[in-house]
Order: C-alpha cells, then sequence, then structure tokens
C-alpha cells in the first residue's frame, strides 16, 4: 500500500530556506511578508493585452498573447479598470525538488473587488513568476508598485522524480 503525505511549510521552515538555500530572492522585507503558512509576493509590472494567445496539444502552435506595460505614475500607482491584466511578481521564487507552490490571493485583494490567478508552480521552478490579475469591481482598482498581491503557500510533494523544463524556466530574472 502506498502512503502519500503533504504537509504544507510553516514560517518558521520558510525563513530558514529563504536565508540558507535562497527560497525565494528580492523580497522586500521578509518582517512583514512572511506568513504563518506562506510568503507574500508584490507587484512589480503590469501589462495590458494586445493579442489573442494560441495553445496547442504539443506547443508546435503556441503563441503567447502579446501584451504593453502599463507604467506606474508619478505618485507610484496604477488605475486599473474591470479586465484582465498580466502581472510580474519583484520576488524570485526556486521551487526545491520536493515541493510544489500554490498561490493564492490576498483577502484584501478579494474585498477590494479583484482576484489573481495562477499555474501551480512545480518542483525545480526558478524564475520572478507572472500571474493573470482579473477585476471585477466595477469602479476598478488602484495598485501601488510593490503592493502585496498573493500568498505563496509551499507543499512537500512525495514520488518527485525530476524537476519543472518548461519554457518559463528562469523567466523574467534578467529584468
Amino acid at each position: 500500500m502506498l502512503t502519500y503525505l503533504m504537509t504544507v511549510l510553516g514560517h518558521i521552515l520558510l525563513e530558514q530556506l529563504i536565508k540558507r538555500e535562497g527560497l525565494i530572492k528580492d523580497y522586500i522585507n521578509i518582517n512583514i511578508q512572511l506568513q504563518p503558512a506562506g510568503f507574500e509576493l508584490t507587484l512589480r509590472k503590469v501589462f495590458k493585452f494586445k493579442s489573442p494567445g494560441i495553445l496547442d496539444f504539443d506547443n508546435s502552435k503556441r503563441k503567447i498573447s502579446d501584451v504593453e506595460e502599463i507604467p506606474f505614475n508619478s505618485q507610484g500607482y496604477v488605475d486599473l479598470k474591470p479586465g484582465t491584466y498580466k502581472v510580474v511578481f519583484n520576488e524570485i521564487v526556486k521551487v526545491p525538488r520536493d515541493m510544489i507552490a500554490i498561490a493564492l490571493p490576498r483577502s484584501s485583494l478579494l474585498r477590494s473587488g479583484a482576484t489573481i490567478l495562477t499555474a501551480v508552480w512545480d518542483p525545480g521552478y526558478e524564475g520572478r513568476s507572472e500571474a493573470l490579475l482579473v477585476v471585477f469591481n466595477p469602479h476598478g482598482i488602484r495598485l501601488f508598485k510593490n503592493a502585496r498581491l498573493i500568498q505563496l503557500v509551499f507543499i512537500k510533494a512525495s514520488g518527485v522524480t525530476r524537476g519543472y523544463r518548461g519554457i518559463y524556466q528562469y523567466e523574467n530574472i534578467n529584468v
């Protein structure tokens, strides 16, 4: 009989992995961003979509949507109307080979009428990730640069034999 275990990493272990192994880099303030069961990621850039995306089974026809950056104004914020946007986070995340990470929106974002959608962060992924921001509030939302948007939860994974090998490995690190 196979036994499967799943463990969410708490703040003590997360802090050790951040400081000793570089689990998360380029964070702003570990004392604010480190939460009891995760780590909050912050807003680096916002983009609007300019073209459709194309997806297929084997990625031979894949085309990611073109985007255009929405600059922060002189006061350091963007006002976003209802709609969908791509965001890039400040932090570089290095998911260990025996873990996955799942991102959930901060409750303040939800209470403001917006949410963040992400894919699973696979074992071995390393990069400055991107996510989909959806603004539902008919009055829009104002986001300041470095706003805390999501909480990244790390989970120990059973039976992992290989790490992430996709095209997004090391994304946005040199920008």
